[in-house]
């Protein structure tokens, strides 16, 4: 299973808020960390703020915050509203289904079933168990942000 590139940048962008949460954040602070695009980000902070989970402050000194605590911001929830399906095979798409196998196969209750355990775990996970790591060394280029996130950033590019 892999997450799309939009649920990935909503991801980073909430992380990112929420070890900021001292100051109003630009969508080009994340997209430069991240090296990714400042188009794409926009969609992600506009679906954010529809969402209720981002609160954006326009004007020349604006940007954005998060509207709840991390801990009310479960991981699980965030995936659903980001990702178009869970779709992992075509026999999830029964009107264009072609395999041969659909009417005798379990497979499909087999992956759904490995779907929901994915998705079980991401309920159990807040953004604060997300960005809580007290045992992480800063990095000397923000000290802010845990190195692991840079790391993660760099890695990306």
């Amino acid at each position: 299973m892999r997450l799309t590139a939009f649920t990935d940048y909503t991801l980073r962008t909430l992380m990112y808020l929420g070890t900021h949460r001292d100051k109003l954040v630009t969508i080009q602070d994340i997209a430069d960390l991240h090296n990714i695009s400042k188009n794409h980000l926009m969609k992600v902070v506009h679906q954010l703020a529809i969402d209720g989970v981002v609160d954006t402050v326009r004007g020349r000194h604006g940007g954005l915050r998060l509207n709840k605590e991390p801990g009310e911001i479960n991981i699980g929830q965030v995936v659903r509203q980001t990702e178009t399906d869970f779709y992992m095979a075509e026999c999830f798409e029964e009107h264009s289904s072609q395999c041969l196998f659909t009417a005798a196969c379990t497979l499909k209750s087999v992956l759904s079933e490995a779907t929901d355990a994915y998705l079980k775990v991401l309920d159990q996970v807040s953004l604060e168990q997300l960005i809580a790591n007290p045992h992480a060394k800063q990095d000397k280029q923000d000290k802010s942000v845990p190195i692991a996130l840079h790391r993660q950033a760099k890695a990306s590019t």
